[in-house]
């Protein structure tokens, strides 16, 4: 078989990859969530960041270093052009977001499977094994396992 041959089944494979209903509901999936996750960013970041810090001091997350020089700096990007930080505060609103992105995610998965069962007719659950039997002779109810009635004293027979 020639490179051409190889190639064009390769490319074929591909297009009927590509354009699988799956991949491409992925896709549209991946741009969505990338949408959603800039506007949880921005959430946190100009909502629920500020409104945070009035119960912590005016804290700002993004303002949160620790300069590896051992030196104080007024700021995060004055820190940065004189030695090597960890900023930790970016880290703490990466973790909001990521808390608020997760806790939407579950919301939504929760609603997608409420809403897909509404659709579906109710199994009905079965009917529990029977723990008593009638008396053939009495017509009373015993035990499954009695031997002799309680109730008219008969001898039962399996």
């Amino acid at each position: 078989m020639s490179k051409k041959g190889k190639a064009g089944k390769f490319l074929e494979e591909f297009k009927a990859f590509a354009l699988k209903g799956n991949m491409i509901d992925m896709a549209i999936g991946v741009i969505i969530g990338t949408a959603f996750s800039g506007l949880v960013s921005g959430l946190v970041k100009n909502i629920f960041t500020p409104f945070l810090s009035l119960f912590t001091g005016k804290i700002d997350f993004q303002n949160l270093f620790f300069a590896l020089d051992g030196n104080t700096y007024a700021t995060l990007e004055e820190a940065q052009a004189a030695t090597s930080v960890i900023a930790y505060g970016a880290f703490i609103q990466a973790l909001i977001e990521f808390i608020i992105l997760a806790f939407v995610v579950f919301l939504m998965v929760k609603l997608l499977a409420k809403l897909s069962s509404l659709g579906k007719k109710k199994e009905e659950e079965p009917a529990p094994a029977p723990t008593t039997k009638i008396c053939p002779y009495c017509k009373s109810e015993i035990a499954l396992d009695a031997t002799r009635c309680p109730h008219c004293t008969s001898e039962l027979k399996d």
